[in-house]
């Protein structure tokens, strides 16, 4: 399984940032996203980042990561999901019949 991981570049250059996620400084690859400025979120993946995220995007995939970790454990993992807890699922578009 590959898990993408939601970070927020401190400083960068045109290839390269620093990122930080919950404290900790990696250095990542800008070269599938380009150039970006500092405070800016992405998904990165194996030392490069992969996609430009929004602020909410990145902070709802670190609670879905956040959550898997409390579950693995047994503890109450629901709060770290709440988006979808009280939500019905929808079917793809290409399913629905109306």
């Amino acid at each position: 399984m590959c898990i993408g991981i939601p970070m927020r570049i401190v400083t960068a250059n045109e290839f390269v940032a620093n990122c930080e996620r919950h404290g900790a400084i990696s250095t990542i690859s800008l070269l599938l996203v380009g150039p970006q400025p500092n405070g800016t979120h992405v998904l990165t993946h194996l030392g490069s980042a992969i996609r430009v995220l929004e602020a909410d995007e990145a902070r709802a995939i670190d609670d879905a990561l956040a959550a898997l970790v409390e579950a693995s454990e047994g503890r109450a993992f629901e709060p770290l999901l709440a988006d979808l807890v009280s939500r019905e699922p929808e079917l793809p578009l290409h399913l629905r019949t109306d």
